[in-house]
Parts: structure tokens; C-alpha cells; sequence
């Protein structure tokens, strides 16, 4: 597949895969299908960090040209960062000279900028701490006025500051941007909140995605600061007491949920977390996730194997190829609903705190009565209301099936159609809501 050049004029142009781990079928449509696809009751989790300038380019003491990735601040105060020799992004990261070794105490110079290597790590010279010489909120100014976003070399120009927020950007920590909620306008997020999905956040320092190096990309994702209010896990528990799902937008955010609830139950909590979702991961919290495309060699894919078999995801990875998708922060986007959660017989047993409502600057409270006017992004939520939503029954769980991934689609032995990878085009089926069936793992095929 290929990358997205640049960033959309249009978000509402994204299109959209959908994949659901329990049937096994793969939907290909646009972004705006998300309105159909979720459901009343169902609690969209959006990451609410907004994006640094975190590409700072200097020099060392002694005059060598150096880039600094930054990776996000650490519990010490100083700033994980990589560090790359000369060149910008129009070059690949992994084509990038060896940047200048630096020693502990080592000194480099920005625009206007200073910061000293505070510690270096055992296995790469090129992941350092930094401690900058400036206070905090001085910090903040130098840096927006110093750096730029860190992008890639398939981008076709530089990228300016408000290409990488998203529409809930608000704290500055991440690095990268939690670019799953690019796609997410604010017409869109209007229709979800009228059609009765609700919203709640967290803030998760989304960090670097590649540095070029194959033994520092192997240990991606880095430890990144995360926080989960307590007002989130409220709406988590009434999410579960109306039988809604709990989708998260984005990895980041499937990680700082499955992180706070380490211990078995999802409680309000901040720290840093290294934690790694994949095929062995039992979930207690996410059953779906909104996120990109990604290739099979990225960790973003091996986290998407705790929501559903590689097995299917390669199915539908080939589906996006075919259908012409496009991959990495600007491409099209997946929604992946998993297999359920399982779900003790009192859900408030999974989750530390009882029914509430969660926040967020333009994406805020559940919808109110249809014939009451809706209220501002700013304005306070409304009181609550006991309404009473039937919970909806689970899907079946999913069945194994082994495939082989060379030949063209076709029916198996037991009659179940499978979508494979190959030069052409697989067979694909239309459906009524516009979107086009690719594939499907248990169901047997439907009329057009």
C-alpha cells in the first residue's frame, strides 16, 4: 500500500475499513459510516494530547550538525529523545549519517535553546535524555518557537503546527500525533452525539513511530506518560450498565485503558507506561478500536492482533490494498471491533466508580432529548437523566480457520467465501449502506 502524502483538505474524504472479529467480515466504505456502525450507548474514548514540535535541529558544542526527536518527558523532568545526524526528513530515516556521539554532560545548542544530555541509554547511543535550560512554561514558548513536527520522508511538504491536532487537542505532550482522531470532524462527531454515542477521554503522550534504527524500533513503543480521569472511568461503567461498547480512538488510547486497569479494574490513575497489547493479551476494558492502516511489520499491528487473529487482519489488510487505501497518519482509517470483552455478571464490578458522564472540549455530554437544543462545547452537561437502554446481546465469538495466503478468492470445503491476497483485485459485494463486503470468515454469502 501506499502512504498519504499530505494532510487531507477534507477529513470527511477518509475512507473508511471495517472489520468485526466475531463475524469475520470486512467492510470497505467512507469515515461517515462510523454513524451507522456505532451504536446508541456506545462510549467513544478520545486522546485529548496535543501535538509538540518535537523535531528540533542544532548543533553540538563542537559545531556538528544534530536533529533531536523528542520521545516525551520523563518522570525526572528531562526529555527522552533521538538523535540524528545531518539531513532533515526529506531524507529516510533509516538513510540518515550516524548523528555525532555524545557523552553525559554533553552540550547542545538549538535556536534559541540550550539543553545538556543528561543520560544515555545502555543500548543506543542515539537515545539520550535531555534536560533543557529553561523553566517550564519558558520551556513551552522556546520550543513552539524552535522546533516543528516530526514527519516523514513520503510527505511531500513540510508540515506547519495545526496539520498534526486533532479536534480534542489540548495538553501538549505527545510527540507524534494521535492521528487515529484526524479523520474525526466536527460534522461527524455531531451526527455520532446525535445519534446517541457518547465521549469520554484521556491524555497519552503519543511518541515516535520510527527512528530509523532497527534495534531501538524493535523496542517501540518507548514508556509514555499517560492519565485516565476519573470522570472516564464513570463513563466506562455506564457504558457497560447500558450493554454500549467501549471503542477507543486509537492505539494510544486502547493502551492507557488497558493500563489503568493493569490490576483487573479500570480506576482513575496517571504515571508513564510501557505496556504492549498483542495476540496474548486478555482485554479488560477496549472492544474496539479506531485507528489506521498498518503494515504487518509495525507494532501498531501487533497491537491490533489483542482485537482480532493476524489471520484476519492480513485478510483485511489485503481488502485495503486492493480497494486502494492509503497508510500512515494522513491515510484511511479501520474500525476494528474485536472479540467482546468478557463481562462479569455485575459489569460494575470492572470498573472502580459508578455511573457518571465524561467531558471533553468539543465533544461533550451524552446527547440530550431530541427536542431540546443542543448545548456548547463549553457550556456544563446537563444533569443526568435514568434513561434505560435494553443491552444488546454479544456477538458470537469467532472461529479459527486457518488460510493460505497465495491463492484468489474462493469458496472453502466448508462453504465459507475467504479474501486473499494476490495481484487482482479480490471479489467484493455491495452493500445497501453504500459500503462494499470484501470478506467474511463464518457467515455464508449473502445475494447481492
Amino acid at each position: 500500500m501506499s502512504p498519504a502524502t499530505a494532510p487531507r483538505d477534507d477529513p470527511r474524504t477518509t475512507r473508511l475499513l471495517a472489520v468485526d472479529a466475531a463475524t469475520g467480515r470486512i467492510d470497505t466504505g467512507t469515515v461517515a459510516d462510523l454513524a451507522r456502525l456505532l451504536q446508541p450507548g456506545d462510549l467513544l474514548v478520545c486522546n485529548d494530547a496535543a501535538t509538540l514540535p518535537a523535531a528540533l535541529r542544532g548543533h553540538t558544542a563542537g559545531g556538528a550538525a544534530v536533529e533531536v526527536r523528542l520521545a516525551g518527558e520523563r518522570p525526572d523532568g528531562t526529555f527522552g529523545a533521538v538523535l540524528f545526524g545531518d539531513g532533515d526528513w526529506r531524507m529516510r530515516t533509516e538513510d540518515r549519517p550516524p548523528p555525532p556521539r555524545l557523552a553525559l554532560g554533553a552540550r547542545l545548542q538549538f535556536d534559541g535553546l540550550g539543553a545538556e544530555v543528561a543520560a544515555v541509554d545502555a543500548g543506543s547511543p542515539r537515545l539520550v535524555g535531555l534536560r533543557f535550560d529553561r523553566g517550564e512554561e519558558e520551556l513551552w514558548r522556546a520550543l513552539y518557537a524552535a522546533g516543528r513536527p516530526v514527519q516523514y520522508s513520503y510527505l511531500r511538504q513540510p508540515l506547519r503546527i495545526w496539520d498534526v491536532q486533532t479536534p480534542f487537542a489540548a495538553r501538549p505532550w505527545a510527540v507524534e500525533p494521535p492521528s487515529a482522531a484526524l479523520p474525526l470532524s466536527f460534522e461527524l462527531l455531531l451526527q455520532l452525539r446525535r445519534r446517541g454515542v457518547l465521549f469520554a477521554r484521556v491524555t497519552h503522550a503519543a511518541g515516535l513511530s520510527s527512528t530509523g534504527d532497527p534495534a531501538l524500533d524493535a523496542r517501540l513503543p518507548f514508556a509514555e506518560r499517560f492519565e485516565v480521569p476519573a470522570a472516564t472511568v464513570r463513563a466506562v461503567a455506564a457504558a457497560r450498565q447500558r450493554g454500549g461498547r467501549v471503542v477507543a480512538v486509537g492505539t494510544t488510547v486502547a493502551r492507557a485503558l488497558e493500563s489503568a486497569a493493569a490490576a483487573g479494574t479500570l480506576v482513575a490513575t496517571s504515571g508513564w507506561t510501557g505496556l504492549r497489547l498483542g495476540a496474548g493479551t486478555t482485554r479488560a476494558v477496549v472492544d474496539g478500536i479506531l485507528t489506521g492502516i498498518h503494515e504487518q511489520d509495525s507494532s501498531h499491528f501487533a497491537l491490533l492482533t489483542a482485537f482480532a487473529p493476524r489471520e484476519l487482519l492480513l485478510a483485511a489488510n489485503a481488502c485495503a490494498e486492493a480497494a486502494g487505501f492509503l497508510l500512515h497518519e494522513f491515510g484511511d482509517a479501520m474500525l476494528l471491533l474485536g472479540t467482546p470483552v468478557p463481562r462479569p455478571r455485575d459489569d460494575r464490578a470492572l470498573v472502580a466508580g459508578g455511573d457518571g458522564r465524561a467531558m471533553m472540549p468539543g465533544c461533550a455530554s451524552p446527547p440530550p432529548p431530541s427536542s431540546a437544543p443542543l448545548p456548547s462545547p463549553h457550556s456544563a452537561p446537563p444533569a443526568p437523566a435514568p434513561a434505560a437502554t435494553p443491552a444488546r446481546a454479544q456477538p458470537p465469538a469467532p472461529r479459527s480457520r486457518a488460510r493460505s495466503r497465495s491463492a484468489t478468492a474462493r469458496t472453502s470445503p466448508a462453504g465459507t467465501p475467504t479474501c486473499r491476497p494476490r495481484t487482482a483485485a479480490p471479489r467484493c459485494r455491495r452493500r445497501s449502506w453504500s459500503a462494499t463486503a470484501c470478506w467474511s470468515a463464518t457467515a455464508s454469502p449473502r445475494a447481492t
